[in-house]
């Protein structure tokens, strides 16, 4: 399924929406040297800060990204998790294939870390493609998140998978972690099967 349809560099080239344009991105220095005097704000301030009000949160030293993803979950009622770990080779994970049970209702769970600043606007992108053609696109928007020590995660709304017996086999997925600020976090591509039943 690899050579089918774009790739997800090109799948993404047109993710961008020219009407949008987010606030200037601020550090935390900046944030908390404003209105100071406002305890309405500063109690705000400090819910969105959190950890980072009291210096920089730095998870992993040896990487410079502000937002490391983890892993992929597969979250369906009464069965086990299933992910994906995006820690290593993720040009690899398009050989690893979920099974899901046709027409089940199920969620995705991204799990990741935010060190060293703020993140503003999170967001995942799915695209979904059968035999090369696109057959399915979400968006949701994840939020802004303040660096922990603790990962940190966002789970999707649940999703119907199709169901019918032309809605069986392999479909070949690209997801991307992006922002406000356009900056892709990460970008992977990986594969499920739709299945009569789970026993299949």
């Amino acid at each position: 399924m690899s050579g089918d349809g774009p790739t997800p560099q090109e799948d993404f080239d047109h993710e961008t929406d020219s009407t949008y344009k987010p606030p200037p991105e601020k550090t935390i220095e900046e944030i908390l040297a404003t209105d100071q005097e406002d305890e309405s704000l500063r109690k705000y301030k400090q819910a969105l800060l959190g950890q980072a009000e009291s210096g920089t949160v730095i998870v992993e030293p040896d990487d410079p990204r502000k937002v490391i993803v983890k892993k992929l979950v597969l979250v369906v009622a009464d069965r086990p998790e299933v992910s994906l770990d995006l820690t290593g080779d993720i040009s690899k994970l398009k050989k690893e294939t979920f099974a899901i049970k046709e027409g089940i209702s199920y969620r995705i769970r991204i799990e990741f870390i935010v060190q060293r600043e703020i993140v503003h606007g999170l967001k995942y992108v799915q695209k979904t493609y059968k035999l090369g053609l696109p057959v399915d696109k979400m968006t949701h928007m994840v939020g802004s998140y303040a660096p922990k020590s603790e990962m940190q995660s966002y789970t999707t709304p649940p999703e119907d998978a199709p169901s019918g017996m032309m809605t069986r086999g392999n479909y070949t997925v690209h997801s991307l972690f992006t922002d406000d600020d356009k900056h892709e976090h990460l970008k992977w591509e990986w594969s499920f099967d739709i299945k009569k039943d789970w026993k299949d």
